[in-house]
C-alpha cells in the first residue's frame, strides 16, 4: 500500500486531507482553499448587499464570522464543493430522494466524501478495491466490497453526511498499479491518537524500568549475585547430606560391631570372672572368622588344611585356593557380616 497516497492529520486541515487523498496528490493547499472560501464569502455579501446595505439584516451578516472557513483550517462543504468543479467533478447527498432513486450498487461507484460535524474524509476504490483513506487513521484502511455497504450504513447511524463524487478522478499511481494486483491487510491501521497514547504508554514503561533499574544499581549485578547465593547454598546442603550419611555409616557400623561382639560372646565360650588379654581375644576372634569362612565357603578337597598367617590388626582371613586376604578385604568381610547380625537382630526384635 506503500503506492497509495495518505494525507495524515494535521491541525483542522481535514477538509485539505479529504480532498488531496481523494484526487491521490498534493492537489489543494490552505491557502489555496482559503481563497475559494473568500471567493465565496464575497459571493455571499454581494447578494446580501441586494436587499440593501444599510438593511439590519447586511449589517448582521458583516459582523458575523465567516461561514465557509475558520481560523482552525476548517472549510464547508461549499469549499470542497467549488474545489471539485475544478476537476470536472461532481457532489451528490448519497441519502438523497433523487440518488436512492437510482438505486445504484455502492461497489459499482468510484469515491464518497463523509462528513461529521468538522471532519471530513475519502472513500475511495483504487484498483479493484476500497479503502477508507481517512487522515486520522495510521495509513489506509482495506475496505471488502460486502462490507462497503455496511461501512456506510453505520456511518449514517453515526451521523456522518455521505457525499457520491461524481465525474472522471484524474489517473493516478495507484489506481494503475492495484489494477493489475490485489492486496491483503494483515493489521488494520490504527487512529493516530491510539497510536500516540500506545507510544505514551511505552516511553512511561521504559522511564519505570530505567528507574527501578538504577535503584537497584543494576539489575545484572543483583542477578549474579542471587545464582552465586543459591550455587553456595546447594554446595553447604550437598557437604550437609555427605556429612550426614557419614555420621549414619559410623553409627550403623558401630551398632554392628557391638552386635557382632555379643554374638562371639555365644559362639565362643568364656572363662567366666577371667580377664581376657588382648592375644586371647585376637585368637578368638581368629577362630571366629575361620569358622564364619568355612561356613560361607566350604572347601572343596582340602586333605592338609593350611594355618592363616594374621595380620598386624589381629584380622584372619584366606581365599579358597590358601592364599592370604588383605587387611582391607578382611574389614569389608567384618563390616558385612556384621550389619548381617544387625539385620537379624531387628528382625528378632520385630517377631517379638
Amino acid at each position: 500500500m506503500e503506492s497509495i497516497f495518505h494525507e495524515k492529520q494535521e491541525g483542522s486541515l481535514c477538509a485539505q486531507h479529504c480532498l488531496n487523498n481523494l484526487l491521490q496528490g498534493e492537489y489543494f493547499s490552505p491557502v489555496e482553499l482559503s481563497s475559494i472560501a473568500h471567493q465565496l464569502d464575497e459571493e455571499e455579501r454581494m447578494r446580501m448587499a441586494e436587499g440593501g446595505v444599510t438593511s439590519e439584516d447586511y449589517r448582521t451578516f458583516l459582523q458575523q464570522p465567516s461561514g465557509n472557513m475558520d481560523d482552525s483550517g476548517f472549510f464547508s462543504i461549499q469549499v470542497i464543493s467549488n474545489a471539485l468543479k475544478v476537476w470536472g467533478l461532481e457532489l451528490i447527498l448519497f441519502n438523497s430522494p433523487e440518488y436512492q432513486r437510482l438505486r445504484i450498487d455502492p461497489i459499482n461507484e468510484r469515491s464518497f466524501i463523509c462528513n461529521y460535524k468538522e471532519h471530513w474524509f475519502t472513500v475511495r476504490k483504487l484498483g479493484k478495491q476500497w479503502f477508507n483513506l481517512n487522515s486520522l487513521l495510521t495509513g489506509p484502511e482495506l475496505i471488502s466490497d460486502t462490507y462497503l455497504a455496511l461501512f456506510l450504513a453505520q456511518l449514517q447511524q453515526e451521523g456522518y453526511s455521505i457525499f457520491v463524487v461524481k465525474g472522471d478522478l484524474p489517473d493516478c499511481e495507484a489506481d494503475q498499479l492495484l489494477q493489475m494486483i490485489r492486496v491483503q491487510q494483515m493489521h488494520r491501521p490504527k487512529l493516530i491518537g491510539e497510536e500516540l497514547a500506545q507510544l505514551k504508554e511505552q516511553r512511561v514503561q521504559k522511564t519505570d524500568l530505567e528507574r527501578v533499574l538504577e535503584a537497584n544499581d543494576g539489575s545484572g549485578m543483583l542477578d549474579e549475585d542471587e545464582e552465586d547465593l543459591q550455587r553456595a547454598l546447594a554446595l553447604s546442603r550437598q557437604e550437609i547430606d555427605m556429612e550426614d550419611e557419614e555420621a549414619d555409616l559410623r553409627r550403623a557400623i558401630q551398632l554392628s560391631m557391638q552386635g557382632s561382639s555379643r554374638n562371639v560372646s555365644q559362639d565362643i565360650p568364656q572363662t567366666s570372672g577371667t580377664h581376657l588379654t588382648s592375644e586371647e581375644l585376637r585368637k578368638r576372634r581368629e577362630a571366629y572368622f575361620e569358622k564364619q569362612q568355612q561356613q560361607q565357603h566350604p572347601p572343596a578337597q582340602l586333605s592338609h588344611p593350611r594355618e592363616r598367617p594374621t595380620t598386624s590388626s589381629g584380622a584372619l582371613g584366606s581365599d579358597p585356593a590358601g592364599d592370604a586376604m588383605s587387611e582391607e578385604d578382611m574389614l569389608q568381610a567384618a563390616v558385612t557380616m556384621s550389619l548381617e547380625v544387625v539385620r537379624n537382630n531387628f528382625k528378632t526384635e520385630g517377631k517379638k
